[in-house]
């Protein structure tokens, strides 16, 4: 079987590439990868040779990992190609292609990880990297390998043509027509930019206690934003749609809906006022504004914290966090949601995972080192930003489930308040939960009304202290539907948030004092 260098890859061409290195199977349909109607032994030769590598290999790698004694070993093997094509004021001004492939090898030994890659996914450079993992580990190979075997997995985001079998005269077009819906929706608007990015993403995975899983990611991203100029007060807003997609997520009705949601929300801001600072009633908006209950809850939530005794969930396992109303999942088999994942890149399968059910904190989101150490079964939640990272304890989507409420009853229900739509940065302190969030786009609630805009303001509060404050769910839950990226240790995974209507009892704006 021919071996695979990354000077090799690089030379043959990122157009070429595409075509020229992907199985004939995958190119066709890529989905078929996941099929588990296809017959398993094609679906895992068809990956072995993608990768330049078979069985046999794959073992000897493993014993170079362990031979000073690791516990456990597991191989990641990736290839990515992604491009992006971006326009400005109705130029084309940005347009690219780029190409990763390589392998990243962890040994686990107690606690602690040793963890290696390389580019030039060759036999004497994966032994060689695998002997750099190995050395986390200080004693004689036990030479225990399992028989490895294929484990199908199922497909929640299956595609009929991947992104590089999409040519630039499909992808221009429509970040064209996005430009278009803008300049025209409102003669107030005097710059634009739109763009679009995808991906397509093969893995492979095998571990030392016989598992072996494929999976091929697709993702897409299109975008809009503008600015808009009315008496001299300039404003600047916009919207994206983003999923585990192929093309025909390029709809004329997407490309029209993110142009006029990006004037709406631009030209909305010329209207927007800023709230009376101090302690009062937020009413979160379904969908996107789940952000906040990511990052300032799913955070504390994920298992290496609470080992480490970081978060503050550390011992509120079994214990009331919220009203019982309140249930909490995050979720790996949402099809086609941006978070979505067939497999974690431990190789164990994607599940939904109760975090908090009746109010009760239940679980916290593990990978393979925090499993054993609660003696639990992993959740499916050990992700990677490549296969130059080793894998954490990560969200992938995040939400609070339809509660025994309506949004018109939590609108009516505050006298004075603040309705949140839109946020943009934020900071958070993920041990004692505190955060700080910078709203962009809401509006003020007066008197059971929703009224004016509001901008420029923040949150300022405590993640546990704003769950139990939670006093109204609504039945309305929606996943936001844009393009998210958590940051954790120097890594970047895709997620995403949910959310229906809530009502946060009390959290301190920062307004007009």
């Amino acid at each position: 079987m021919a071996e695979i260098t990354r000077r090799k890859f690089v030379t043959i061409g990122a157009a070429g590439l595409a075509l020229a290195t992907i199985p004939a199977i995958f190119r066709f349909n890529p989905a078929m990868a996941l099929t588990p109607m296809l017959d398993e032994h094609s679906v895992l030769e068809e990956y072995y040779s993608h990768f330049g590598v078979n069985q046999e290999i794959i073992r000897k790698i493993m014993g170079a990992a362990l031979e000073k004694g690791g516990d456990y070993c597991d191989l990641f093997f990736q290839h990515n190609i992604s491009s992006y094509v971006a326009l400005e004021d109705d130029i084309v001004n940005r347009a690219y292609t780029n190409v990763d492939f390589g392998v990243g090898i962890r040994v686990i030994k107690g606690d602690q990880t040793g963890y290696s890659f390389t580019e030039e996914v060759t036999t004497e450079s994966m032994i060689k990297a695998a002997k750099t993992a190995a050395s986390i580990a200080k004693g004689v190979s036990s030479g225990e390998i399992a028989n490895l075997g294929f484990h199908p997995t199922p497909d929640y985001y299956p595609i009929q043509t991947k992104w590089e079998d999409v040519s630039i005269d499909k992808r221009i077009p429509a970040i064209q027509q996005i430009n278009k819906v803008m300049h025209d929706a409102d003669n107030r608007v005097i710059k634009t930019n739109t763009s679009i990015s995808d991906d397509s993403t093969y893995i492979l995975v095998a571990t030392s206690d016989g598992r072996i899983v494929c999976d091929y990611q697709p993702m897409v991203q299109i975008a809009g934003s503008c600015t808009a100029e009315q008496n001299g007060q300039r404003e600047s807003n916009g919207f994206n749609l983003c999923g585990r997609h192929g093309i025909d997520f390029v709809s004329p009705e997407s490309l029209d809906r993110i142009g006029t949601e990006s004037v709406r929300r631009t030209v909305n801001l010329f209207d927007a006022v800023k709230p009376d600072a101090g302690e009062m009633p937020v009413v979160l908006a379904a969908g996107s504004s789940g952000i906040l209950l990511h990052e300032a809850i799913g955070h504390g939530m994920e298992a290496d914290f609470n080992r480490k005794n970081t978060s503050i969930f550390s011992t509120k396992i079994g214990k009331p966090v919220a009203e019982k109303f309140v249930n909490i999942v995050d979720n790996g088999t949402n099809p086609g949601v941006r978070g979505t994942i067939n497999i974690d890149d431990e190789g164990n399968d994607s599940q939904k995972t109760y975090l908090v059910r009746d109010g009760i904190l239940e679980s916290y989101l593990h990978d393979r080192i925090s499993a054993k150490f609660y003696n639990v079964k992993p959740t499916g939640s050990g992700r990677r930003q490549s296969f130059r990272y080793p894998p954490l304890p990560r969200m992938r989507n995040t939400y609070m489930t339809d509660g025994p409420h309506s949004y018109e009853e939590i609108i009516k229900s505050v006298k004075k308040g603040i309705f949140v739509e839109q946020f943009t940065n934020g900071q958070v302190n993920i041990g004692a939960g505190d955060y700080t969030f910078y709203v962009k786009a809401g509006n003020l609630i007066e008197d059971g009304k929703i009224t004016k805009p509001i901008k420029d303001i923040n949150l300022i509060g405590n993640g546990p202290d704003s769950l139990s404050k939670v006093t109204m769910v609504a039945n309305d839950m929606k996943m936001a539907e844009g393009g998210w990226t958590c940051g954790k240790n120097g890594q970047g995974v895709p997620v995403s948030m949910g959310l229906p209507t809530i009502k946060v009892s009390s959290i301190t704006v920062g307004g007009v004092s």
